[in-house]
């Protein structure tokens, strides 16, 4: 292309340290479409403009047709000279001997319908003789009609661009883009955009804002496959397809009715592709009349439809990421969801309260209805039921349904252990009518295989159960079931851990003549296992009688039979030996040679022996490795009452001292194990023996045994906070009446 002096150059810059870049195909339709420019000369001579000499090219720019010849004044050769400037500039040029250089000048070549709009960069020279005389002008120039289009395009398609980047809606973008492409195009040009579906199979309407309704919806779903119009064959083929004549083009059989009463005549269709090459759609360019198309028309063709793939490609990204937060969103609301049920269906320990939850977490969340039916003893019975309202929820509390019938929903999948799920009412009897029933879904509670119950969810919308919800039914279910389970389970270990302690401690307190007997017994944790800590009032033959009070090292079933065996043989040996150490002797023969599988913990224990008088009470006592126990006197000051001894069960032999006292009327003699003692508060430190003695001290003047134990647990319990204890707490008071 010769360039013009004043003209700026359209190639792209190029970086100079990396070697000039080879052109892609972008760069070779811009190319095209800016086009080569016809040089013009012509030398005119005299006032009149006489044509001495001119190139073809000139007699075009001036629109000669057939008058092409010399010798003729230029007036007689233009086809609208009184509409030119033309003749203007030469005359000026000539008259004042100064050249004049015009830009994009505007020239109407042709006339009536046939005319058309050129511009043009002229250079008018006088030309003069050897007396400095003007005898005529020559005129230089270039036609710059193309170029001035094609920058018009590439202000168009720039504006294309920054729509996509800033995500205008694809209608718009495709809508505007066939809108310019018509209103900058010299020729009467049609456009149309089609859209292909997900599995590009058929084409959709996208944009033809110049092609009557009736054609855009005839053509809205066509078929991609051979002899499918242009579009249609141009998808199928995944290349161009040039129609040029629609009237006589075995492509068009069964679309050239629609085509004439549309007014279109010829078609150009080019594939939409996607980077990856993906059928997105076409890109076609019609015409009244039949035409074929230039270099120009196809490089315009491949520039918008590269445009189109990426305002489609652009569309579907932002089309895929809002379905990926839309997924997002809702799998962490699901996630929410089941968290927070599961919350609530784990806040106890209670089966019947977790099955109650679950109605509730499924009701209105998952259906407005909701009901819970469990098997207890062979019988159904239905423990929970949700509803938005109290009426139908007493409604559908009411009914049960029936274990053995063949056309229940629940018996059905209590048998199967599947979930059943119909957009109908159940069809066993109920008051479905009365709730408006339209669908239901019915799905087990299992326990390692074996259905135990179901939770019913009752719906009365049109389509009420998506595999969404069903998933999130089922999840349900499984966590409810589990947490059911896990609640029996828990329900009778503490059961069992309840009636095991009942065993090992004494039922009631006996009532021993001449003393009044207090305990207290607080077992550490929830109860799950049974507590290391004993105590034991019992009758001897003589009238006297004997107590005991200890701490099994652990905790549960091991330590139960420890205990168990401390307490029996000191009530078996106890009889048959003359004095406490005997008793405690005995105790740690039976520790030392019992199993290991029934433990190899030691043993603190604290024993001895009451026997009443007419002034109270005599003690004999021994201690073994146990806390030191505690008497009140009647002047209300305390004392810890000192007798060494060793622990047992850690050796056959077994150190311990015996040691006596008197318990005057209302003096009190507390035994204790060391969870009362090592009692914690909020910062760690210890309840201690100091602030036993002072809770003790601290009781009213000649208090009985029971205010004794009132007024420490009170003080403990003070200290704590009240907060979970982490090991086993007793007392034993025995006060002289």
């Amino acid at each position: 292309m010769r360039r013009v002096p004043g003209q700026q150059s359209h190639r792209p810059d190029r970086t100079v340290d990396t070697g000039p870049a080879a052109p892609g195909p972008a760069d070779d339709d811009l190319r095209t479409l800016f086009g080569r420019s016809a040089a013009v000369f012509a030398s005119l001579a005299g006032p009149a403009h006489v044509v001495e000499s001119a190139n073809p090219a000139f007699f075009g720019a001036i629109g000669a047709g057939r008058r092409v010849r010399t010798g003729v004044p230029l007036g007689q050769l233009m086809a609208a000279p009184a509409d030119q400037e033309l003749l203007a500039f030469l005359d000026r040029v000539y008259r004042t001997g100064e050249p004049h250089t015009g830009r994009d000048a505007r020239i109407v070549l042709g006339d009536g319908r046939r005319s058309r709009e050129a511009f043009f960069d002229l250079t008018y020279e006088p030309r003069v003789d050897s007396g400095g005389n003007v005898t005529g002008v020559r005129v230089i120039g270039v036609e710059t009609t193309q170029v001035k289009q094609a920058q018009r395009f590439t202000a168009e398609h720039r504006v294309l661009l920054e729509q996509i980047a800033r995500q205008a809606p694809l209608d718009e973008v495709l809508d505007g883009m066939a809108r310019a492409i018509e209103e900058l195009s010299p020729e009467d040009l049609v456009v149309s955009v089609l859209l292909a579906d997900r599995d590009g199979r058929r084409l959709r309407h996208g944009a033809a804002p110049s092609l009557p309704d009736f054609y855009n919806a005839a053509v809205d779903g066509i078929g991609v496959g051979e002899g499918v119009g242009s579009c249609g064959t141009a998808a199928h083929r995944r290349a161009p397809v040039i129609v040029t004549d629609i009237a006589t083009d075995p492509l068009w059989d069964d679309f050239r009715g629609l085509a004439r009463r549309a007014g279109v005549a010829a078609c150009w269709s080019t594939p939409v592709l996607g980077s990856d090459g993906t059928l997105l759609g076409t890109f076609a360019m019609y015409h009244r009349a039949p035409r074929a198309p230039q270099e120009a028309d196809l490089a315009l063709a491949r520039l918008f439809a590269d445009t189109a793939a990426l305002a489609v490609e652009r569309q579907r990204a932002e089309t895929a990421r809002q379905a990926a937060e839309v997924r997002e969103r809702a799998a962490r609301e699901d996630l929410a969801f089941l968290l927070q049920a599961s919350t609530a269906l784990t806040v106890d320990l209670d089966a019947a309260q977790t099955l109650e939850r679950l109605a509730h977490s499924c009701a209105p969340r998952l259906a407005p209805l909701c009901a819970v039916d469990v098997v207890e003893n062979g019988r159904l019975r239905r423990v929970a039921a949700a509803a938005p309202d109290e009426r139908r929820r007493r409604v559908l509390a009411s009914h049960l349904p029936v274990y053995d019938a063949a056309d229940d929903a629940v018996a059905r999948v209590l048998a199967t252990r599947a979930s059943e799920i119909a957009r109908r009412a159940p069809t066993g009897p109920g008051p479905w009518k009365d709730l408006g029933v339209t669908g239901y879904l019915c799905v087990p509670l299992l326990d390692r295989g074996t259905a135990f119950g179901t939770v019913t969810l009752l719906s009365d919308e049109k389509d009420p159960f998506d595999g969404h919800r069903v998933a999130l039914a089922e999840e349900l279910a499984r966590r409810a079931a589990s947490a059911a389970r896990n609640a029996r389970q828990y329900t009778h270990r503490v059961t069992l851990a309840r009636d095991l302690q009942a065993g090992l401690l004494m039922p009631e307190l006996p009532d021993v003549p001449g003393a009044d007997v207090a305990t207290s017994y607080h077992p550490a944790g929830e109860g799950l296992d049974i507590g290391g800590d004993f105590y034991d009032v019992f009758p001897l033959d003589d009238g006297r009688w004997a107590f005991l009070l200890g701490d099994v090292c652990g905790r549960g079933a091991i330590a139960a039979t420890t205990t168990a065996l401390v307490r029996h043989t000191a009530r078996a040996v106890t009889p048959f030996l003359p004095g406490p150490e005997d008793v405690v002797a005995a105790v740690n023969r039976a520790l030392v040679n019992r199993p290991g599988s029934h433990g190899t913990g030691f043993v603190t224990l604290v024993y001895g022996r009451l026997t009443p008088t007419g002034h109270g009470l005599d003690v004999e006592l021994v201690r073994a490795g146990h806390t030191l126990p505690l008497h009140l006197d009647s002047r209300h000051t305390t004392r810890l009452v000192d007798a060494p001894g060793s622990l047992l069960g850690i050796s056959p032999q077994v150190d311990v001292v015996s040691r006596t006292l008197h318990l005057d009327p209302h003096e009190s003699l507390l035994l204790y194990t060391d969870g009362i003692t090592e009692a914690r508060d909020d910062d760690g430190e210890q309840f201690g023996e100091e602030r036993l003695v002072e809770a003790v001290a601290g009781t009213p003047h000649r208090p009985s045994a029971q205010q004794v134990v009132d007024a420490l647990t009170r003080a403990v319990h003070e200290f704590t906070g009240g907060q979970e204890i982490d090991d086993d707490r007793a007392v034993l008071v025995l006060t002289a009446t």
